[in-house]
């Protein structure tokens, strides 16, 4: 397969190129929605064609599907490829959500869910023309692991999460932690090979991204680390998903839901599950987060937080989750 060079700073400013195209029709605090599922799904596809090409060279143009599977990553269903979109004339939109749809129902335990909830067909929220010209944008890049490797990959999807930090404004925190925070915190606990690392608030998954940065910094193996986490908006929680594949992450779960009234993680016999490494940049000053429910809730070791104001509520709740006696737990508190 040829390579096309293309430097952090080209693949960034095409990105953001993508992300532009839709100013007008979309608000800037939705671009994420958009453009990293289109980004996920580009990349999806030209990863599967530098595997089938790898299984050709191997086996020569007769490989068997049977031999071929093993290569992939991911199952793309057949008329579900970026280029049997990009034949599609009219209704792209709706045609868009059925490659979607049967991609997450091929590969349920991969990308169930993962594509988030726009309505692709709604030409009224989202105009064709704006939609195509999203499309547009992506067919000029390759974005295999060839072309494209998965730190510098990363790195650009980070480069996005920032500038729709930005855009986004005050909802900014809802989704992205500062590179730097989590850094900080990540060095602070010292994550060690093996061990299990949880953000009950992982937002677009930074503070886990970077927990396995720092494992390879220190040339580890980051196979062994098991990550988890929960996040209770939907688009935030396929985000912090595509952000883990594509920092070439696998071993990880994601779960959907409100950490304060229904943690997800438990063991068989209901209690909170543990963890070696907690770590979170929860939401600040958290109204009517669920302390009605937490007048019998084991997590209030300490008492029930007011109503008005959750900060202490997660604070128990990541203490709760600590594993004894090695366990640490660092958080971002606005006190």
């Amino acid at each position: 397969m040829q390579a096309t060079t293309l430097s952090q700073q080209e693949l960034e400013s095409r990105l953001w190129e993508a992300a532009n195209s839709l100013r007008g029709p979309v608000d800037p605090a939705d671009f994420k929605a958009y453009v990293f599922p289109l980004l996920f799904f580009k990349w999806i596809s030209d990863t599967w064609d530098m595997e089938h090409e790898e299984a050709i060279g191997d086996f020569g143009d007769d490989v068997s599907e049977e031999e071929e599977a093993d290569y992939h990553r991911f199952l793309i269903p057949k008329g579900c490829h970026w280029a049997d979109l990009r034949k599609t004339t009219a209704n792209v939109g709706v045609r868009l959500r059925k490659i979607l749809g049967r991609l997450e129902q091929a590969n349920p335990e991969k990308l169930g869910g993962i594509f988030g909830d726009v309505a692709w067909g709604n030409k009224e929220r989202l105009p064709e023309p704006a939609l195509t010209g999203l499309l547009d944008t992506f067919d000029g890049l390759t974005l295999n692991p060839i072309v494209v490797s998965h730190d510098m990959l990363g790195a650009a999807y980070e480069y996005l999460l920032r500038q729709f930090a930005d855009e986004s404004g005050r909802k900014a925190g809802e989704f992205f932690t500062p590179r730097a925070v989590a850094r900080l915190l990540v060095r602070i606990l010292d994550p060690q090979p093996g061990e299990t690392v949880y953000d009950p608030a992982s937002g677009s998954g930074g503070m886990l991204v970077e927990t396995i940065g720092a494992i390879r910094e220190s040339k580890a193996d980051t196979r062994t680390l098991r990550l988890f986490g929960q996040e209770v908006n939907l688009t935030t929680a396929a985000i912090a998903r595509m952000n883990l594949y594509l920092h070439d992450i696998e071993d990880f779960k994601i779960l959907r839901g409100d950490t304060l009234r229904d943690p997800r993680f438990r063991e068989k016999n209901g209690d909170i599950s543990t963890f070696d490494v907690v770590i979170a940049n929860p939401p600040f000053s958290l109204k009517n987060w669920g302390a009605d429910l937490w007048v019998t809730d084991p997590r209030a070791f300490c008492g029930v937080p007011p109503n008005r104001s959750g900060d202490y509520a997660w604070v128990q709740h990541m203490v709760s989750s600590m594993s004894s006696p090695s366990g640490r737990v660092g958080v971002v508190m606005p006190h």
